[in-house]
């Protein structure tokens, strides 16, 4: 077992680890045990009570918080001619076609998202081995792949995060900054268990949400009671 620094003891300290905590709560004690010397992150962890290895239980989107991440992320836009332009105007901090597979061959990841029209994506296929692993491959599901290069930027750039299901069943989704006022984190902490909950897949059966915690970067999980959720 890894050892764990003197500020997370001390937070562990801070509240029941067994307590089944409502948000409110659970949000209010990461913030106040949070002691790191940077502006840590706010994850919510939802442990969910399907299957991955069938495809009719695969959960993957995105959703644009009401108060963004509080992370601004750089984007790279994979289009031609008009949409180029277009990707350039809303805000994209790099465009381009073939050149841009190139550079990527050649080692550079200077980017956070990889939005592509769907005509291009015979040129990104290329790159699918190296941007697949790193989990910055354009997909439909999450906006990615898509005519509407406007849209997807100034969504991405306002805060839109993506959330899938790992292979436990796992969904990981950042919800901001310990730095944000309590309620902007409520707001994004139920946009995305609502999200979530709508996407409960058919195929699913008995308990759906199985557990919830929220930890901040450096900091211990806090439990959340599943039924409450939102």
């Amino acid at each position: 077992m890894a050892k764990r620094g003197k500020r997370y003891l001390e937070a562990q300290k801070a509240f029941d680890r067994l307590t089944l905590y409502e948000p409110k709560e659970a949000i209010r004690i990461v913030k106040e045990n949070a002691k790191a010397k940077f502006d840590e992150t706010v994850e919510v962890a939802f442990k969910l009570g399907i299957d991955t290895r069938h495809a009719d239980q695969q959960i993957r989107g995105a959703v644009v918080l009401p108060h963004g991440t509080g992370k601004t992320r750089s984007v790279l836009v994979f289009a031609k001619g008009d949409k180029a332009k277009e990707a350039e105007a809303a805000g994209a901090d790099y465009v381009g076609a073939e050149d841009m597979v190139e550079e990527i061959q050649q080692g550079w990841f200077g980017f956070d998202v990889v939005v592509a029209t769907p005509d291009m994506m015979s040129v990104v296929g290329k790159l699918g081995k190296l941007l697949g692993p790193k989990g910055l491959m354009p997909n439909p599901k999450t906006g990615t792949v898509t005519f509407e290069v406007e849209k997807a930027v100034k969504e991405i750039k306002a805060g839109k995060v993506e959330y899938r299901a790992d292979k436990a069943g796992i969904i990981h989704v950042p919800i901001g900054k310990v730095s944000f006022e309590q309620e902007k984190l409520e707001e994004n902490f139920k946009l995305i268990a609502e999200t979530i909950l709508k996407a409960r897949p058919a195929a699913a059966k008995g308990q759906y949400v199985r557990s919830v915690t929220v930890s901040s970067t450096m900091g211990p999980g806090v439990k959340i009671n599943p039924l409450k959720v939102v």
